[in-house]
C-alpha cells in the first residue's frame, strides 16, 4: 500500500479506542488522542495540549533501511531522530514493558526523521515524550508490513496506557 505509516497508526488508534468503550483496556490514566494531519510538515501535534499532560507518545512507523535495527515484525521504538534523543525514562518503560509481555520490538535512531512529539517539544511542550511505531519497509513508496509488527505495536500501545507512569 502506500502511506501505511499513516494507516496503520490511525486504525491502531481506532482499535485502541473502541477497545477502551468496551473496556477491554482499563487506562492508568487520562488519555487524550490526537490524530496529526501536518506530521510530515514538522508542526504536528504541537497545538492544544491540555497543561495537565506530562507524556507524549506519538504513533507514526518505524522506517526500514541501511543501518537500521527496524524490522517488519516488530514494533519500533525510537531512541533518538533528527531533533535529538527522546525521553529516556519512557523510552525504558517501552522496552521494560515489551519484555514483560513478551512483545517483540527492536530499539532504532533515525537521524533523518521527526515526529510530531519532536514538534511539541519545540513548541515548548514540558512533557515526557516518546515514538514508537510499526516497521514498516519502503516509506513514502509501496510499503510493506506484516501483521506481526502491527500486532507488536497495538499491544505495545495498549500495555503502556494501563501500566503507570515510571522514571
Amino acid at each position: 500500500s502506500r502511506h501505511l505509516d499513516d494507516k496503520v497508526s490511525v486504525a491502531l488508534l481506532v482499535e485502541l479506542v473502541e477497545n477502551i468503550h468496551r473496556n477491554q483496556i482499563d487506562l492508568a490514566h487520562t488519555t487524550h488522542f490526537y490524530i496529526s494531519t501536518n506530521e510530515e510538515i514538522g508542526y504536528g501535534g504541537n497545538s492544544n495540549i491540555a497543561s495537565e499532560v506530562k507524556e507524549y507518545l506519538a504513533v507514526d512507523m518505524g522506517a526500514m533501511g541501511d543501518d537500521q535495527r527496524t524490522d517488519e515484525y516488530s514494533v519500533s521504538i525510537c531512541a533518538k531522530d533528527g531533533s535529538g534523543p527522546y525521553h529516556l525514562g519512557l523510552r525504558n518503560q517501552f522496552v521494560q514493558l515489551c519484555k514483560a509481555n513478551d512483545i517483540e520490538y527492536q530499539l532504532d535512531i533515525y537521524p533523518f526523521y521527526s515526529s510530531d512529539a519532536s514538534a511539541a517539544m519545540r513548541a515548548g511542550a514540558d512533557v515526557r515524550h516518546g515514538l514508537i511505531g510499526a516497521g514498516i519497509d519502503s516509506s513514502h513508496a509501496y510499503e510493506r508490513t506484516h501483521f506481526e509488527s502491527v500486532d507488536a505495536t497495538y499491544e505495545l500501545i495498549a500495555s503502556y496506557l494501563e501500566s503507570e507512569m515510571i522514571d
